[in-house]
């Protein structure tokens, strides 16, 4: 798989030891930066690496910063992007089965090391389960991308997607 990996100056320590773990994994690292540690501002690495997922030039993307909040904003500006802040493996599967996320933003203050290659590895083996409630709701955030209320979504057949507002489990 092809991934996009970048980080601030606060996640440069976590992005390089992720690399080395996605290169043992086999996958092919496009490392979008930063390469010190020194200061510099996450919307400039988040952007571009965001942008190559959505121009399909990577399938997905890992973000790393100090608490994962900036890189993750950042990310979910770019049309076609779901980017999500994982802290456990249990996130990490839910944000991929149910959310079809592509990004995977990650807090380098919060976790440890060990902790991280769970959450990368466990994030990247999750598929999404396509049909259903869950592919119903990432195609209203794309509905939503486009600047319409999700409530006026149709589905295929023309007929207003319902949601479950009615009562039961989400």
């Amino acid at each position: 798989m092809r991934i996009a990996l970048a980080a601030d100056h606060r996640g440069h320590a976590v992005k390089e030891k992720v690399a080395v773990l996605l290169s043992e994994q086999g996958h092919e690292v496009m490392d979008m930066g930063t390469n010190s540690s020194r200061s510099c501002d996450y919307p400039n690495l988040a952007f571009p690496a965001a942008r190559c997922v959505a121009d399909g030039k990577a399938e997905v993307a890992i973000l790393v910063c100090g608490s994962g909040i900036g890189m993750t904003i950042c990310a979910n500006k770019i049309v076609g992007i779901r980017a999500a802040l994982c802290h456990d493996e249990l996130t990490a599967q839910m944000s991929r089965r149910h959310n079809n996320a592509n990004i995977l933003c990650l807090a380098s203050d919060v976790l440890g090391e060990e902790l991280i290659r769970r959450i990368v590895s466990s994030w990247l083996s999750t598929q999404f389960e396509p049909g259903g409630r869950h592919e119903r709701r990432v195609r209203k955030i794309a509905w939503i991308e486009k600047g319409k209320d999700p409530a006026t979504y149709k589905d295929e057949s023309g007929l207003t997607a319902v949601d479950d507002a009615g009562g039961g489990s989400a």
